[in-house]
C-alpha cells in the first residue's frame, strides 16, 4: 500500500508471481484497518437499535422501535393537524361559497392536485385535456354536455355519466348516413343546408340533439354546431358514431363512453337539494335520515368531490 515505505526486498514474499510481478505481504494501513473495525461496530449498533433481522412471521424491532411506516404516519399526522382547520371549514361550505372565498379556493385547488392525479388524470389528462382522439371529455373548454356550473360538475363526478346514442346502422340507408354526416360537418362550420336539416328532423335526431342541434343538457347529447368533438371530427369517425352509436348494448361495435360513479350518496344529496330549491324549500331543512338509506356507495367523500368540482371548474371551462 502507498503508506508502507519499506524496501520491497525487506517485505515478506507470498510466493505468488503473475507475469513477472511478485505479490508482497505488505500490511494494510492502520487508518484503513481502523475504519474497517469501526464499520463493523456500527453494524452491531444498528442491529441493536433498528429493525434488522427477519424472523418467521416478523422481524426484530430494535431498541428504538423505529419503522419507516411509523415515521410516515407521524409526518402525516402533523400535516393533517395543519390541514384540519381548513378541512373543517371547507366541509361546512357550499361550492359557491368556496369559489367566493379566495383563501379557501386556494386551499381547495392546492389540496386537489394529488386527488385529481390519483382519480381523474388517467382519463382526462393531467391538465384536464386528454390525448387527442382518446374519447374522454376535455375539461378545459366551454363544451359541457351536462352543464359546466360547479354544481353540475359535482353531480357528474358524484353520479357518473353514461349517455347513450342509438346505433343507426340498421335504421338508415347508406345515402341517408352520408347526408347526415355532411349535415354534421356543415353544422359545425355554421352552414347547415335545408336538405340536411330536413333529414335531421325526419329521422328524429332533433329529439336528442335539439331543434337547433346544440344538444340537450338533460340528456347530455352533443352539440353538433361547434368544432368540439368528443371522439373526432373526421368524416369517417362521424359516420362511425352514427352507425354504431355510443353505449348501445345492441351493437358490439358501439363506442363505450362511461364516467364512473364516485359517490352515490352525494348524488342523492345534490338531487335532493336541487329539488328543494326548485320547490322553494330550505335545503338546510332536508331530513337526510328520510332521504338516505345508509348503504349508499362512496368511493370519494363529499368534501373530496367538492374539492374536485372546484378544481375542475378552475381549469377554465367552468360556466
Amino acid at each position: 500500500m502507498a503508506d508502507n515505505k519499506k524496501n520491497p526486498t525487506q517485505v515478506e514474499d507470498t510466493g505468488h508471481v503473475w507475469d513477472g510481478i511478485r505479490e508482497l505481504n505488505n500490511p494494510c494501513p492502520r487508518w484503513w484497518l481502523n475504519s474497517l473495525y469501526l464499520s463493523g461496530l456500527l453494524v452491531i449498533v444498528y442491529f441493536i437499535l433498528y429493525p434488522s433481522l427477519p424472523l418467521v412471521n416478523d422481524s426484530t424491532k430494535g431498541l428504538l422501535g423505529w419503522t419507516q411506516i411509523n415515521e410516515f404516519k407521524e409526518d402525516m399526522a402533523k400535516v393533517e393537524e395543519i390541514r384540519a382547520p381548513f378541512e373543517n371549514k371547507l366541509a361546512a361550505m357550499s361550492m359557491e361559497e368556496i369559489l367566493a372565498d379566495q383563501e379557501m379556493l386556494n386551499y381547495a385547488i392546492g389540496s386537489s392536485k394529488v386527488l385529481y392525479g390519483d382519480n381523474c388524470a388517467a382519463c382526462h389528462g393531467t391538465g384536464g385535456a386528454p390525448a387527442e382522439g382518446a374519447g374522454y371529455p376535455n375539461l378545459t373548454d366551454d363544451d359541457w354536455l351536462y352543464g359546466g356550473s360547479v354544481n353540475d360538475i359535482a353531480m357528474s363526478i358524484a353520479n357518473g355519466r353514461a349517455g347513450t346514442m342509438p346505433a343507426h346502422a340498421n335504421l338508415l340507408t347508406t345515402e341517408e348516413v352520408d347526408q347526415l354526416v355532411q349535415f354534421v360537418i356543415d353544422s359545425s362550420n355554421g352552414v347547415p343546408t335545408e336538405a340536411g336539416l330536413a333529414l335531421y328532423n325526419a329521422k328524429g335526431c332533433f329529439a336528442c340533439h335539439g331543434a337547433d342541434a346544440k344538444g340537450v343538457k338533460a340528456m347530455g347529447s352533443a352539440n353538433l354546431t361547434d368544432k368540439i368533438w368528443r371522439f373526432s371530427g373526421a368524416e369517417d369517425q362521424i359516420r362511425y358514431s352514427i352507425l354504431h352509436g355510443v353505449n348501445d348494448a345492441s351493437d358490439p361495435e358501439t363506442r363505450v363512453a362511461v364516467m364512473p360513479q364516485w359517490s352515490e350518496k352525494m348524488a342523492i344529496m345534490i338531487e335532493a337539494r336541487t329539488y328543494a330549491i326548485e320547490e322553494g324549500e330550505d335545503p338546510n331543512e332536508i331530513d337526510w335520515d328520510d332521504e338516505l338509506e345508509g348503504d349508499e356507495a362512496e368511493r370519494l367523500t363529499e368534501t373530496e368531490i367538492k374539492k374536485l368540482a372546484v378544481y375542475v371548474h378552475q381549469f377554465g371551462g367552468g360556466q
